[in-house]
């Protein structure tokens, strides 16, 4: 396997609005807890919060933070797969969905790939990214924009509360 050389701290946002999310996250930890390739699982507090830019009910969101020994890539294919597992269905963009576990940050590493881009692009526009990922760090840095905590002030009118 390749990437095993060392761990790189990596951040996943974790998002649903139908069906059972909060059970859904709970199999989210788990799967990283038993995964190869991850260490060191800690999952922010929950939020729930209003779609953005779609309609539906309201969404429940965290972040998790890993300590993750292979490649960004192989981090997507293993949120890819967990999704697809846990019934999620892609349809249209933005669209209402049981899970989402977006790669957020993978250390401190910039990818564009046709698949993956890491910073994930809108995160720091995100309060319900912000909120959770602050929690867990609150002095992570988004690569190329700096300290997260700094966009925080321009998302207060995104209404997140914890559950």
């Amino acid at each position: 396997m390749k990437g095993l050389s060392s761990d790189t701290p990596c951040y996943l946002g974790l998002g649903g609005n139908l069906g059972h999310p909060m059970a859904l996250f709970d199999e989210v930890v788990q799967y990283f807890q038993r995964h190869p390739l991850s260490r060191n699982v800690k999952e922010s507090p929950r939020y729930e919060s209003a779609p953005v830019d779609a309609t539906g009910p309201n969404y429940v969101n965290s972040v998790l933070e890993i300590q993750w020994l292979g490649s960004a890539e192989e981090l997507l294919k293993a949120c890819l797969g967990l999704e697809t597992q846990l019934g999620r269905v892609r349809t249209t963009r933005n669209a209402p969905r049981p899970i989402d576990v977006d790669v957020l940050l993978f250390g401190q590493q910039t990818v564009n790939t046709p698949t993956l881009t890491v910073p994930h692009p809108r995160m720091h526009l995100r309060r319900f990214v912000l909120e959770p990922l602050l929690q867990l760090n609150p002095d992570v840095q988004i690569p190329a924009l700096g300290f997260a905590r700094n966009y925080l002030p321009a998302t207060q009118d995104q209404i997140v509360k914890a559950i």
